[in-house]
């Protein structure tokens, strides 16, 4: 079956990585024969377009399907990603000199952990996010929100509101969406003649530096380069200025831009960014065929290190039933009887099972009564934070393992 690019329409014809038939990542199910009889797989494979050099999924799941009334992916459950939205908020107030009489908005805004940082300094927030659930726990933090996915029509609508944004603000949000151009255009018709959008995304050069195939699931269907977006911004009507490289998930960017009539200049960051991954080979397709020859390797050491520990009679959990977690179980072809069960602090997810491995989900105070041996750590760009606040697992001589880019026992 042949794929045409979903930007730039180029036929697709190189494989980045293949990773099978998996669930979708955040599709969590009911401890029921039925509800494991009924789990749909979907082919998992991303390939990279020659032309516009966008690396994406083959395959549209509804954005519909997934962002639903009850999107289990709550962003407050983590405190390092809320400390990381708090120092945003004071940086770009501080950059931006901006105040009372400016319009902040987040596209994606979740249950409202960032934009609470600008309404508690009185600067008007509107956030935008299709999750039913999620909203209403914003509006509950007094973060006024619209239940909605963003694109040129919602930025049409909010303008004739009379809504014009100094700051649009959109984390983790870019590589969510299918039709990338619709919604990179709705900046351009949003923001203030001045004003400035900011981007966060993973990394793509990280990625593939670090073998994170587990970032590669259904609900992102783009792996983002600098390379890359500044095509599609250009073609949508933004430019990019700045750029910061971050640690969250794994390496991301936090790239800056402005309307095509803005004439902030480019900065040193920014070129010395594009030097850096024409180095790394992203212009090139030989670069992006050798990654998936990484994954086995991956799978295959982690495999050998529960199978050793099954023989040793040791107990084995994972922390953390994230998305990229799901992804890594599914590829590594995991199931109960390798991992006796996973934690999360999420109330959503508990009292559920992982989607595709089937794996039972508990609070984290199960660690406690199970006292494992061993306690996998799924979202491995949280390994510190998660690491510190469970201590108490030392007490019975159990050991944190981390399995990308190479096995670690902590």
């Amino acid at each position: 079956m042949s794929h045409q690019c979903r930007f730039c329409s180029t036929p697709l014809r190189t494989v980045v990585a293949d990773l099978g038939s998996t669930p979708w990542s955040n599709s969590f199910l009911k401890p029921t024969q039925e509800a494991i009889a009924q789990e749909l797989s979907f082919p998992l494979k991303v390939m990279v377009c020659s032309e516009c050099l966008l690396v994406q999924t083959t395959e549209n799941v509804s954005p519909g399907d997934v962002f639903n009334a009850e999107y289990a992916y709550l962003s407050s459950f983590s405190t390092s990603w809320l400390e990381h939205a708090r120092r945003y908020a004071t940086a770009m107030v501080d950059r931006f000199q901006l105040g009372a009489a400016s319009q902040v908005v987040e596209i994606a805004s979740n249950d409202g952990y960032l934009l609470q940082y600008f309404v508690a300094r009185n600067i008007p927030s509107l956030g935008v996010e299709p999750a039913a659930n999620a909203a209403k726990i914003a509006e509950g933090r007094g973060v006024p929100t619209c239940v909605a996915f963003f694109g040129k029509k919602t930025a049409s609508e909010l303008l004739k509101r009379g809504m014009q944004a100094d700051l649009i603000v959109a984390n983790n949000v870019l590589a969510h969406v299918p039709d990338i151009a619709d919604f990179v255009s709705g900046f351009a018709v949003l923001l203030k003649d001045d004003g400035v959008a900011t981007f966060e995304f993973p990394h793509l050069l990280q990625l593939m530096n670090g073998i994170q195939f587990d970032t590669i699931y259904h609900e992102h269907y783009s792996y983002l380069s600098l390379l890359s977006v500044e095509r599609i911004f250009q073609a949508c009507g933004l430019k990019i200025f700045d750029v910061e490289e971050l640690h969250t998930h794994g390496g991301s960017l936090r790239v800056f831009a402005q309307t095509a009539a803005c004439t902030r200049p480019a900065t040193k960051r920014l070129e010395l960014l594009r030097q850096q991954e024409g180095d790394f080979g992203l212009n090139q397709m030989e670069t992006y065929e050798r990654f998936g020859t990484k994954i086995g390797a991956v799978c295959e050491a982690f495999k050998d290190f529960l199978r050793k520990a099954k023989a040793e009679g040791k107990t084995i959990a994972a922390y953390g039933a994230a998305a990229k977690g799901n992804t890594f179980l599914n590829v590594c072809r995991i199931g109960p009887t390798d991992i006796d069960f996973v934690v999360d602090r999420n109330d959503l997810k508990q009292g559920t099972l992982s989607p595709g491995s089937h794996l039972p989900i508990y609070p984290p105070t199960h660690l406690s009564v199970a006292k494992p041996d061993y306690v996998v750590i799924l979202p491995w760009n949280l390994t510190d934070e998660i690491v510190e606040a469970n201590g108490d697992i030392r007490d019975w001589g159990g050991r944190f393992v981390v399995a990308i880019p190479e096995l670690r026992i902590i």
